[in-house]
């Protein structure tokens, strides 16, 4: 690839992003009380010189404050699954906040037995508790995991995706031992007090990590996801639950971006059986939400400990956990918008989407993959498919995604800005994603001419 034409063509996006934007760019100008100049410092992370400020957004669309609509295939990596204000989510939640007043009164309402309940018919832990993000809901099984088992670390695979945990911020490193991930800030220790990695994909390096006997559990997604989707080798997930069977390990499954795959997720589609399993964003339909599940026995075990505060000291919780509102948005979403014939509708669209992204490659001869996991498609700058995180991550181009961002969003079409992820929605159409394949093609026609 001619990489002076790559530049070439990058700036010349970026310049049309100016000229498209005037109106974004004088509100990020202008945001000098803002940390970043943004409400949250990973708003920057996004191709060009400034992001484009949101006005209105409606199931798989979104307008910015320059007046241009855009095909959303990001969906708030994730969060917005649902399409943006779904009907249904949104009454639920006017009629809670409105119609009955009260959004957190630190009082139960019996919506969230019925979530329970519906959560345990998709994935089948038999017993939950509520977040307000799948961080914190991966923060408290940890402490839950390290409680039940007496046992001071937590295992992660490299380059996985667990929110903000701190002791997730591990990776494996040149010489295969645990080190921080780069860019960490402000870590609290040496991650390696706290943790012990592992690359996905890779039984031998489990085992040998699980074999000094002081991880409490293994906090893994099914598929990784936020390094691009790298998938599981055949036989790999059913060895990582024979693996920590034999060692007394707790599996976590972190499920907040690997729900695409259905309605259960990976656990259901792929018939796992975590003993607790951590879900976010996408619940809530738009509004904070997060999940924990337990086996029916890892509850028991932990309600039946009378050493243990899980009511007021024990570091799990939080005032607006669980409440009315969260908990309204919830049933809503899982009611009336995530349903089975919903996410069947996404996962064909994602195969169309995958189809015309892999014709583009082919067309070019470009050693590139791309991968899909349900709703959800990715492709990667690398051939093979990376089968581990650390592959996936040096697979990376800054300035190749930079450019294929960009242009798409200068024509309408959003993906994700931390990487070159595609989701599908409810309101997503066949003609959304072939908009995509014509523009994604037509962006390979001028880089590799």
């Amino acid at each position: 690839m001619d990489r002076s034409r790559l530049q070439d063509l990058l700036a010349r996006e970026t310049a049309e992003a100016v000229r498209r934007c005037p109106r974004s760019k004088d509100a990020y100008g202008r945001a000098d009380h803002l940390f970043g100049r943004v409400p949250m410092t990973w708003m920057n992370k996004t191709a060009g010189s400034f992001p484009r400020y949101l006005a209105a957004a409606r199931g798989a669309r979104v307008t910015d404050i320059d007046g241009h609509e855009y095909i959303d295939f990001c969906l708030g990596d994730t969060g917005a699954m649902t399409g943006h204000s779904p009907a249904a989510v949104a009454d639920a939640v006017q009629h809670r906040f409105t119609d009955l007043g009260g959004a957190t009164a630190m009082l139960p309402t019996e919506d969230a037995e019925w979530v329970g309940a519906e959560l345990t018919r998709r994935f089948g832990l038999a017993r939950w508790s509520f977040s307000l993000t799948a961080t914190d809901a991966n923060r408290w099984a940890i402490r839950l995991a390290r409680a039940v088992t007496g046992r001071p670390k937590i295992l992660f695979n490299s380059y996985s995706y667990h929110g903000s945990v701190d002791e997730s911020l591990i990776v494996v490193g040149p010489d295969g031992r645990g080190e921080a991930r780069p860019g960490n800030v402000g870590a609290p220790c040496d991650v390696t007090l706290t943790s012990r990695v592992a690359e996905f994909n890779d039984l031998e390096q489990l085992e040998r990590e699980l074999a000094h006997g002081d991880v409490a559990a293994v906090l893994m997604e099914p598929a990784l996801t936020n390094i691009g989707i790298v998938l599981p080798e055949p036989g790999y997930l059913e060895g990582v639950r024979e693996l920590t069977r034999r060692h007394g390990t707790l599996l976590i499954n972190d499920e907040t971006h690997t729900f695409s795959a259905g309605p259960g997720g990976c656990t259901a589609a792929w018939g796992l059986d975590p003993d607790l399993l951590t879900i976010g964003k996408a619940i809530g339909g738009g509004i904070p939400a997060g999940a924990y599940g337990l086996s029916a026995e890892l509850a028991d075990r932990l309600l039946g400990r009378t050493d243990l505060d899980l009511i007021d000291m024990g570091g799990v919780g939080g005032t607006l956990a669980g409440n009315a509102l969260s908990v309204a948005a919830m049933r809503a979403t899982l009611e009336h918008v995530l349903t089975d014939d919903a996410f069947a509708h996404m996962s064909k669209l994602s195969e169309r989407f995958e189809a015309g992204v892999r014709a583009g490659i082919d067309a070019h001869g470009l050693p590139w993959t791309v991968s899909r996991l349900g709703a959800r498609t990715e492709y990667r700058f690398a051939s093979p498919a990376p089968r581990t995180g650390t592959e996936s991550a040096a697979a990376a181009d800054a300035l190749l995604e930079d450019f294929l961002h960009l242009y798409l969003a200068n024509r309408g079409i959003l993906l994700t800005p931390f990487h070159n992820m595609a989701l599908m929605c409810p309101d997503t159409t066949e003609q959304d994603v072939d908009t995509h394949t014509e523009h994604f093609a037509a962006a390979l026609d001028e880089l590799v001419p």
